[in-house]
């Protein structure tokens, strides 16, 4: 999920963060309350205009999986989302569906509660998980990087107008440098294309794993913008394709709708490492507002 607005993003410190030791890991990380069953508090940093960004939220469901289930890696994970989450206390429970040798199964679902202190369900995903180091190297495959200019020459958020109150808390924690030719609608001058390209890291220098890659294909402006929409563009339906661990450096993104109908578009995004490796795929679903 996303919404309109360019706020401010932090800057790469001096001191580059490291995989298991940033706030992505921190702010992801769950404790398990008894076999199956984690406590987390979701941060606010992930928020936009105070609801919990969807691949955030994968990523915490994709880390208690990874401690549930015998192997570490994310390679397929389909997730629904069913109520928008808040920051706060939440709980997740995990079931494991199947065991083998070179994949394991597991269902996790993600609960907070009302006012009445019940259990609402915001999220329930099914994985499939194994090991990417295991993969043998052959590629054959027609796909290709996306162009985007270097990143010199492509602009973040601090090279737009000010932030919408309530809608930074994410951008603060990326690092994310858009394709200028897809930000027609930072300009009130959207290309119609549904179109979205940038360079892709972590603020704090962390470089990017599987389970990162989980946060990366949701984490741009929605191709919506590109069509002329504006306002909250909320995930229905997310599935992402881990294809093997990406090399250390900035990942190119890229993201497209082909399609608008009913109030309802879809998004393909393709994730590419600094070695040139289509390192994650997904197709989400999300709902928009029309008019």
């Amino acid at each position: 999920m996303y919404c309109s607005g360019m706020p401010e993003a932090a800057s790469v410190p001096a001191v580059r963060a490291t995989i298991g030791d940033s706030e992505f890991d921190r702010d992801t990380a769950v404790t398990r309350r008894a076999p199956g069953v984690y406590d987390i508090d979701l941060s606010a940093g992930w928020t936009i205009i105070s609801a919990v960004n969807g691949g955030y939220l994968l990523a915490v469901l994709g880390r208690a999986l990874a401690d549930a289930l015998p192997h570490a890696d994310p390679f397929t994970v389909s997730a629904h989302y069913l109520t928008a989450s808040q920051p706060g206390p939440a709980v997740v429970r995990t079931d494991v569906v199947r065991t083998g040798r070179t994949l394991s199964t597991g269902q996790a679902s993600l609960f907070q509660y009302d006012d009445q202190g019940r259990e609402v369900e915001r999220i329930r995903v099914l994985a499939s998980y194994g090991d990417l180091g295991a993969l043998p190297d052959d590629v054959r495959t027609t796909a290709v990087p996306p162009a985007i200019p270097p990143i010199e020459q492509c602009f973040g958020p601090d090279d737009g107008p000010a932030p919408v109150d309530g809608s930074s808390a994410i951008t603060d924690r990326l690092m994310l440098k858009l394709d200028p030719s897809t930000l027609g609608w930072a300009l009130g001058q959207p290309s119609g294309n549904g179109e979205m390209r940038a360079w892709f890291g972590l603020a704090d220098g962390r470089d990017a794993d599987p389970l990162s890659l989980l946060l990366t294909v949701d984490a741009l402006p929605p191709t919506a913008f590109e069509l002329g929409l504006k306002g909250w563009v909320p995930t229905v339906e997310l599935t992402v394709h881990v294809r093997c661990r990406p090399a250390p450096g900035p990942l190119r993104v890229s993201i497209t709708t082909r399609n608008l109908a009913g109030g309802f578009l879809e998004e393909d995004a393709e994730v590419w490492d600094s070695a040139g490796r289509l390192v994650a795929q997904s197709r989400q679903l999300a709902r928009v507002r029309l008019g």
